[in-house]
């Protein structure tokens, strides 16, 4: 194994652990609406598929996991946005 596959190893197998440890983690964890930062949301929504992929800083309907009790605390909601007459089409 030469030293590319290596690399590519070990940041695979630490991709794996983190995993791991997010689900042990997601029960202190609650979804908080309105505070990811573009790029740096943890899922997909009606305008995109995938985590990442937020275009602007704080929008409604973009989420990212935080500690339980303290989303509202940082000018988030727990709840999702209701869907404008623009998503329910």
């Amino acid at each position: 194994m030469n030293k590319r596959h290596a690399l590519i190893a070990a940041a695979l197998a630490a991709v794996c652990a983190t995993q791991a440890g997010t689900a042990a983690a997601a029960d202190d964890q609650e979804k908080c609406y309105g505070v990811a930062k573009a790029g740096q949301n943890d899922c997909g929504t009606a305008a995109h598929s995938c985590a990442g992929q937020a275009k602007a800083d704080n929008e409604p309907d973009e989420w990212k996991f935080v500690a339980k009790g303290t989303c509202e605390k940082t000018g988030g909601k727990t709840t999702p946005p209701a869907k404008s007459a623009k998503q329910a089409k």
